[in-house]
């Protein structure tokens, strides 16, 4: 890269620059294709500094926590919207068999999202009928949770899969009981009055491994079917899945996507 020392010492010190007089860029340099700054631009705006969380999967100090294992404050009945029937202990939520899902009371759009969760230690049933929940994106569109381990099912319903449209790129899946993490990149879909001008897309890691590699959705997630988008406003809850199954869930945090456009 050619930095000069002062340079790469400016840079080490994560762009803290504003009481700094001596020039870190450069003013000479070709700008960039459809953009109003320079390569290397001295004056180009510097990204925020973000506190990694103290461990890993733990929230940074820009995510807004919606869960933090110690109550449902910022949760309702997804039947309801009611108080949640779901039991809060140990650090985490578990669904209440046949009670109905919940969803977040904050409505959010383009987001990075992380979510623990764990199928029940005791196996019960197969296929879709073993650990079975989802994570609805703005409470439309579901990244299928399920206990695939030793557990087949039909492709586009296993763990990490996009429900109903598009299977995982692996089956990551610890063994029941064990805690499992989706780290979520998430662009929803962007509408002019009745007209789709951008499908959603979405980058899924399961327990750290890509499962979803920036997939374009077909449409909101329905059973045994499909549907088109249909017009909804950019900012939605995260809802999850009652599915009869008592899957529990912990840590889930997300940040707004920001824009480092040119």
């Amino acid at each position: 890269m050619n930095e000069k020392p002062e340079q790469t010492e400016g840079i080490s010190k994560r762009y803290e620059v504003k009481h700094m007089t001596k020039k870190l860029g450069y003013d000479d340099t070709p700008f960039l294709p459809g953009s109003r700054y320079r390569v290397h631009d001295d004056d180009r705006p510097h990204p925020p500094v973000v506190t990694p969380g103290a461990a890993p999967g733990q929230p940074p100090s820009d995510a807004v926590v919606l869960f933090d294992g110690t109550h449902l404050d910022l949760w309702v009945s997804s039947k309801d919207g009611g108080k949640p029937t779901w039991v809060v202990k140990d650090g985490y939520m578990e669904a209440a068999p046949r009670q109905g899902g919940v969803q977040s009371t904050i409505e959010f759009g383009d987001c990075q999202l992380h979510v623990g969760w764990a199928a029940p230690t005791e196996v019960s049933g197969d296929s879709q009928g073993r650990g079975n929940s989802g994570v609805f994106l703005m409470g439309l569109y579901e990244i299928q949770v399920l206990d695939c381990y030793d557990n087949p099912t039909y492709a586009d319903g296993v763990t990490g899969s996009i429900y109903g449209q598009w299977p995982a790129l692996a089956n990551a899946c610890r063994k029941p009981g064990e805690w499992q993490t989706y780290d979520i990149i998430w662009e929803g879909p962007r509408f002019d009055g009745d007209t789709l001008i951008r499908p959603a897309f979405v980058t899924v890691l399961l327990n750290g491994i890509v499962v979803q590699n920036h997939t374009q959705l077909l449409g909101p997630t329905t059973y045994r079917d499909t549907v088109p988008y249909k017009p909804h406003p950019p900012q939605g809850p995260l809802a999850l899945q009652d599915h009869h199954n008592p899957v529990r869930f912990r840590n889930i945090w997300y940040r707004p996507l920001g824009d480092n456009s040119l």
